[in-house]
């Protein structure tokens, strides 16, 4: 699993943190359309949701999809739009792919990143198969160093999952209350979902963010292991 992290006082990123959560609470703000759909279409746009506060199943399994999704609306259109790298677990120049993809999160296009959910996945996320097979999505966000331009570098990434850290975990059950998502969902109306969702990724610090994003320590020198299929 690629080691992750939160972002810390002095941690050096690019887009910077002010502009990222600007961007980012924009997005929040305009999608789905105020005014469209339900709170839990809203909350579900943006989190991969737990069928109980328990967290003994998911309500669903597009993380492809809600990639794609939220990847889009954290894009900058003039500069592209969302970028989808090649394979990173394909033979080939895997620093220049890695080049590719922080030349990209410079310019605000959010960057897909498609690997094992073993590899990418939270620490906790219930996608972890026993039998190691599966993928997952992630959506790169920035570049960033340790406490200062010369420090250890990571890549900043939102992960829609909330089942996928011991934070994120706590983050979402601290509004939520026993019984099922989608019950719990329809008694919330549109601001309280904004509200919620802003917590999971923004969280309450104006120099950080929630615990759906955080910082990951890429080897860039070495391939993505491949995605493991069922049956193979």
């Amino acid at each position: 699993m690629i080691v992750q992290a939160y972002v810390q006082p002095g941690d050096v990123t690019d887009p910077t943190v002010a502009s990222l959560r600007a961007r980012i609470g924009t997005a929040i703000d305009d999608n789905p359309a105020p005014g469209t759909g339900t709170a839990l279409e809203r909350l579900d746009f943006w989190l991969q949701l737990p069928n109980d506060s328990m967290f003994t199943g998911m309500r669903d399994r597009l993380c492809e999809a809600r990639g794609r999704r939220v990847g889009t609306v954290l894009s900058s259109v003039a500069a592209g739009g969302l970028y989808h790298p090649a394979d990173l677990a394909a033979a080939g120049d895997i620093a220049a792919k890695w080049t590719a993809i922080g030349d990209r999160l410079h310019v605000e296009r959010a960057v897909t990143v498609k690997g094992p959910t073993s590899h990418v996945g939270g620490s906790q996320s219930l996608f972890n198969r026993p039998d190691g097979t599966g993928f997952h999505v992630i959506v790169f966000l920035a570049t960033g160093n340790d406490g200062d331009p010369g420090g250890p570098p990571f890549f900043l990434a939102f992960d829609p999952d909330v089942s996928a850290t011991r934070e994120a975990r706590s983050a979402w059950v601290r509004k939520q209350t026993l019984g099922s998502t989608a019950d719990k969902a329809s008694a919330l109306t549109h601001a309280d979902a904004v509200t919620h969702i802003k917590r999971m990724l923004l969280g309450d610090d104006p120099n950080g963010f929630g615990p759906l994003i955080r910082k990951y320590y890429v080897e860039t020198a070495a391939p993505f292991p491949a995605i493991p299929w069922g049956g193979e």
